[in-house]
């Protein structure tokens, strides 16, 4: 999977090859994709990875300025949702635009929660409308304990604290 990220990247351009950090470097632990469907997972961690070059520390790059961080993690958000759109379900990649824009007003507004969304997300990628009542208490509310509830629900506690863990360690 990192080698799909960080290879399709550097093709895509020097840019981003010379952003990539050295591989003795990279963090290389999946952090939402074990939750999800397994066919899904190059697809999300890259859009993952996208999210933190945007926010986080990223465990594949080092962009050397702000502005290469802006259009890197952009670059990131589109691969994946390519990446995702191939299996040809529009919900999946509507779920995820609802992640990233939903994350987005999340940091723009100092409100946590990103965490738990991006599980519930992760977990249950495609659902349909199972979520919207949950997003909506995190975007008007700023409630993100039922997007926390529908992840455990669906994978158990176990497997979202480490999800969980891992995501507070890079953000």
């Amino acid at each position: 999977m990192w080698d799909e990220i960080a290879t399709g990247a550097a093709y895509e351009s020097t840019l981003w090859e010379e952003a990539l950090r050295p591989e003795a470097e990279r963090e290389l632990v999946p952090v939402f994709s074990p939750l999800a469907d397994e066919r899904y997972g190059v697809g999300l961690e890259t859009i993952y990875e996208g999210y933190l070059v945007h926010y986080g520390t990223s465990r594949l790059f080092a962009p050397p300025d702000p502005d290469v961080s802006l259009l890197l993690g952009d670059y990131l958000y589109a691969h994946g949702l390519v990446r995702i759109a191939a299996f040809g379900e529009t919900e999946l990649v509507a779920d995820l635009s609802e992640l990233i824009s939903l994350c987005s007003q999340l940091r723009a507004e100092k409100i946590d929660g990103d965490g738990p969304l991006w599980a519930a997300t992760a977990v249950l990628l495609g659902a349909g409308p199972t979520l919207e009542t949950a997003r909506a208490a995190l975007r008007l509310h700023g409630d993100a304990a039922p997007l926390e509830a529908a992840a455990r629900a669906a994978a158990g506690d176990e497997a979202v604290d480490r999800a969980l863990a891992a995501h507070l360690r890079l953000r």
